[in-house]
């Protein structure tokens, strides 16, 4: 099964994990465990946007959330190949049922225009695309799962480009825009570190650049691994070029060089970076050295969909999240043995080991997430209330009565049902103050169904 849908102007090279084929040499980087960095805010799962818009990236929120970023290379001439890409989640559009499986369909408005030139004429195109898949379940994907890519020509200078995403099924619209600049490419220099899924090397700048960029720049830790390319651009002879990876902070934490033979008017190197070799939380790429030095901000997280990045903070968003014997071993595990006991349960829960993704983990996240903006007025963050722990472990009630607006002050009720699990759930407002509990005999019952189907999916 395809497990990232591919399209826009690169729609023939589907992401099926993160391979580079026909590139230049490879680099691996580190080998050490150093320790990771102070924790990131528990918000920032709930703020992906604000977060991935201060790594750089084009990034909007509901009601249609994505993450994009652009990428440039050199092109023929002076121009500068510039890469649009974008990423969302299958969830965030209106899917409907057409023949034996689903359809979402979305408008992609990119538009490239020069704050110092008011009369130039914009570099914009606009693109409908549509996203197939084979079952309800896949419309629901929490995780990174559509990919579209279009290409600029431009000439090098300042712009600001702005993308909306548009669904018509629904009428939802998100904008994304940022000031950037197109940068020249003079012989004898490197683009910034690309951060890519896939890619194949050119032999010239004029070619059409045969890449899916990793518009999020995220990897898992322990799961996936990170790559990134630079292309280096018409050495008169052989030269090796300064390549570091630092923490956020700026502390270096591995130092190498990438080397150019010379004489050929692209070279390709590829840096591949193992996650769970160096830090978690955010990186920096850098190429070069001085003034010259060109970076670009990465980041090691648990989850590739998701913002964590320490490893206590993880364990208590695990809190509903079942497994408790594993959950007890991470608890339990030294900090020398924590990569090594994360891994493995990372293998023990994943549904799908054919991907990088541990599609489980990203559901229950996902959960988390809606929860706690669903559930926010009880004075408690909304994934800690009664109905968020109910909403993450067992998702959507199947029926819901809400008596709670028929009445002010204690007693309040509302009611979930779930029919397959044959489970009716109380929430009661016993104070008045609109935080709704689980009454004790319905919480005996929740507590038994849990457990009751959590000892079905062990066997």
């Amino acid at each position: 099964m395809q497990r990232r849908s591919m399209v826009g102007a690169m729609a023939a090279i589907t992401v099926a994990g993160a391979l580079l084929a026909g590139c230049g040499s490879w680099k691996r980087v580190g080998s050490s465990e150093p320790t990771p960095e102070a924790s990131e805010q528990l918000t920032q799962l709930l703020d992906l946007p604000s977060y991935f818009r201060r790594l750089g990236r084009l990034a909007a929120g509901e009601p249609l959330p994505f993450v994009g970023t652009v990428g440039f290379l050199a092109g023929a001439g002076d121009t500068v190949l510039t890469t649009v890409a974008l990423s969302l989640e299958n969830r965030s559009l209106n899917f409907q049922k057409e023949g034996n499986g689903f359809v979402g369909r979305f408008r992609v408005e990119l538009a490239f225009t020069r704050p110092d030139q008011p009369g130039a004429q914009p570099v914009q195109v606009t693109r409908d695309e549509s996203v197939r898949v084979s079952s309800f379940q896949e419309t629901q994907r929490g995780e990174e799962s559509i990919f579209f890519q279009q290409n600029f020509k431009l000439l090098p200078g300042r712009y600001h480009v702005k993308a909306t995403l548009r669904d018509p099924g629904s009428g939802n619209t998100a904008t994304a825009e940022r000031d950037l600049v197109a940068p020249a490419f003079p012989a004898g220099s490197t683009t910034s570190p690309l951060l890519v899924y896939q890619a194949k090397a050119r032999d010239r700048a004029g070619d059409v650049p045969e890449v899916v960029l990793n518009s999020r720049g995220v990897v898992a830790y322990g799961a996936d691994t990170l790559l990134a390319l630079v292309e280096g651009y018409r050495f008169p002879r052989a030269a090796m070029v300064p390549f570091e990876v630092r923490t956020a902070t700026d502390s270096v934490i591995h130092r190498d060089s990438l080397p150019f033979r010379g004489g050929q008017e692209v070279e390709t190197q590829v840096i591949r970076l193992a996650p769970d070799s160096v830090a978690l939380g955010e990186l920096k790429l850098v190429i070069g050295s001085g003034d010259a030095a060109k970076e670009t901000s990465a980041l090691i997280s648990f989850s590739q969909a998701w913002v964590v990045t320490n490893f206590d903070e993880m364990l208590t968003l695990l809190r509903y999240y079942g497994h408790e014997n594993w959950l007890d071993s991470l608890r339990r595990a030294p900090p020398a043995r924590r990569d090594d006991t994360w891994r493995a349960f990372w293998k023990a829960t994943d549904p799908d080991p054919s991907t990088p993704e541990n599609e489980g983990i990203n559901r229950y996240l996902a959960r988390v997430s809606f929860a706690n903006q669903r559930f926010r007025t009880e004075g408690t963050p909304g994934w800690r209330t009664d109905r968020g722990e109910v909403f993450i472990t067992l998702g959507e009630p199947d029926e819901t009565f809400d008596a709670s607006a028929l009445g002010q002050g204690q007693g309040r009720v509302i009611r979930w049902n779930y029919i397959d699990l044959r489970l009716s759930l109380l929430f009661v407002d016993e104070t008045g103050f609109g935080r709704f509990r689980l009454t004790p005999a319905t919480r005996a019952e929740f507590d038994r169904v849990v457990r009751r189907e959590r000892g079905r999916a062990d066997q």
